[in-house]
């Protein structure tokens, strides 16, 4: 096992309440949220990225590709971001947890930590305050941000528990069920965010 810590981005789903898919929402600073929820985990600490794509995968690589990510090269000199595409998007978001996590498994991290793509305020600091609190992760890590007690992302997933959580995810049912059962630790996060997800098209990316 390595040292290295990944980070995931889940941004298979179809946006249908928000009037399409949101890998491929541009905010008003012309950034993709996409874009920038790969800088906020790299920028937070993690040492490669994950991206799953579903509806709109075409689209969606076309537009990482357009910002300089997912090649094999990056001007920056930062690893590429493994971009992984789910057939079975539309089962829920526990499908593409697994797809995400199981390509994160292939890098032998000590740890990944997962957010969503449609998270465009969420910070950072956030993701930082996760890897380190109460100390770097170790492979039996399990953390979740909370913001004013309520759970959010990121969250932070150590390896001895991804075969575990995996094969717990069915069609909608995320990790959710799993962080309650062995005991999370929740790290707080308060005004880092995570908590502002963008369901509705008339929200701002940056209001």
């Amino acid at each position: 096992m390595t040292d290295t810590i990944v980070g995931l981005v889940l941004a298979a789903g179809s946006g249908s309440r928000y009037g399409g898919p949101k890998a491929l929402v541009v905010g008003d600073d012309g950034v993709p949220w996409l874009a920038r929820a790969i800088d906020v985990l790299r920028s937070g600490g993690c040492d490669e990225v994950v991206v799953v794509l579903g509806a709109s995968a075409v689209e969606a690589g076309a537009l990482l590709r357009e910002t300089g990510l997912g090649d094999d090269t990056e001007e920056d000199g930062e690893s590429p971001v493994r971009v992984v595409e789910t057939e079975h998007w539309a089962r829920g978001i526990g499908e593409s947890l697994r797809a995400g996590l199981t390509e994160a498994a292939r890098v032998d991290p000590v740890a990944v930590v997962v957010t969503l793509v449609d998270l465009p305020a969420l910070q950072p600091s956030a993701v930082e305050r996760v890897i380190g609190t109460p100390h770097p992760p170790s492979e039996d890590a399990l953390r979740q941000a909370v913001y004013d007690g309520r759970p959010g992302h990121p969250v932070l997933i150590g390896a001895t528990h991804l075969p575990s959580l995996v094969d717990s995810l069915d069609g909608d049912v995320g990790a959710r069920p799993y962080l309650v059962a062995h005991d999370v630790l929740e790290v707080d996060c308060t005004g880092l965010g995570g908590d502002d997800d963008r369901d509705v098209p008339d929200r701002l990316p940056l209001d």
